[in-house]
């Protein structure tokens, strides 16, 4: 079973050009259950790391929609060894749900010597151990659209039907340019690749300024998938992607609009919440050995700026539309403190 590196989906690197490879497993959890996974309650564990921008967006996803009942949590160690993503977290080492070791063990049951990596977020089913899906791209639609009948009340419209089409084409240039543009930057393997790759970062998250200095959010006046897909990136920028992946023309926090953008997701209930600074340092400097050979995880950058006044308020804007914001985070699912600013 090949392992996922560094939190990149399934995806391949080297010699060749990066290029990220579509889910393999893209089996859909439906109201209807029309692919033979339908939506129940209790039956679904969505495995994430805390590390990976992937996992991230269904993470918040789960909390804004208020599934945390409905949709059990497994965590993975930010660290990998070769089988990829293991639960050293949880006691004895096994996920206390599944009762297994590694994810690779679901993957195992639903294709056994399955030849692509095994990457998160991943939903397993719960009464047979086997993997239903790894479809990163998919897997937050779905709990914003199928899901619905296990919504909190008050549950924000993640993916309102009118904005679907403007939705759908702000995430596309955000995932060709951002989303995986860093990784593009981050593991080229020549000269003319990086500084393609890396100018493009610049020129979409340039444009991404332009549009949020008179809106408050991408797309409406509410928080939409759009939103969730961008900060994701986001808040890993000028931790990793600056440093690590050498996307360093500018900071975030030199951007006068987008860090005060992505302070204000960071802020909002349900973003920053879910985000381990120190998962994501210690994942991406020490897992990806062929960019960062010492392992060594940088002390910086501060922290204590994510949570000063963005004053993106003014702007308007209504965060959970006709909604309202999540309740606490459950227990047991808290970020530690030395993840937290």
């Amino acid at each position: 079973m090949a392992r996922d590196d560094g939190g990149v989906g399934n995806s391949s690197y080297g010699r060749k050009a990066f290029k990220r490879s579509k889910a393999h497993f893209a089996d859909r959890i439906t109201a209807d259950g029309r692919d033979g996974w339908p939506v129940e309650a209790g039956r679904y564990r969505l495995v994430v790391s805390r590390a990976c921008p992937w996992a991230s967006r269904a993470l918040i996803s789960r909390r804004l929609l208020g599934l945390e009942d409905a949709l059990s949590l497994a965590v993975a160690d930010p660290l990998q060894d070769d089988r990829s993503w293991r639960f050293t977290l949880d006691p004895d080492g096994r996920d206390p749900v599944l009762g297994i070791r590694y994810l690779s063990e679901a993957y195992d049951r639903r294709e056994t010597d399955y030849p692509g990596g095994v990457s998160v977020p991943a939903i397993v089913d719960v009464p047979s151990g086997r993997l239903v899906t790894n479809d990163y791209q998919q897997i937050t639609l779905d709990l914003a659209t199928e899901w619905t009948a296990l919504h909190r009340e008050g549950a924000p419209d993640l993916y309102p039907r009118a904005r679907r089409d403007e939705i759908d084409a702000v995430a596309a240039d955000v995932f060709e340019d951002v989303n995986n543009g860093v990784y593009r930057a981050g593991f080229a393997t020549s000269q003319e690749e990086y500084e393609s790759a890396c100018a493009g970062v610049f020129r979409r998250l340039e444009w991404l300024a332009h549009r949020l200095e008179g809106q408050r959010y991408l797309v409406g006046d509410t928080l939409t998938e759009a939103d969730i897909r961008l900060f994701t990136t986001l808040v890993r920028f000028d931790a990793v992607y600056h440093g690590h992946f050498k996307c360093n023309r500018w900071k975030l926090t030199e951007n006068r609009v987008l860090w005060a953008y992505v302070r204000d997701l960071y802020q909002t209930p349900g973003f920053g919440d879910t985000v381990d600074f120190d998962h994501i340092k210690r994942h991406y400097y020490q897992v990806h050995t062929g960019v960062n050979p010492s392992g060594v995880v940088p002390l910086g950058p501060d922290l204590s700026g994510w949570l000063t006044p963005h004053h993106r308020e003014e702007l308007g804007g209504r965060p959970f539309g006709d909604g309202t914001p999540p309740g606490p985070v459950p227990a047991g699912e808290e970020v530690p403190a030395r993840g937290r600013p």
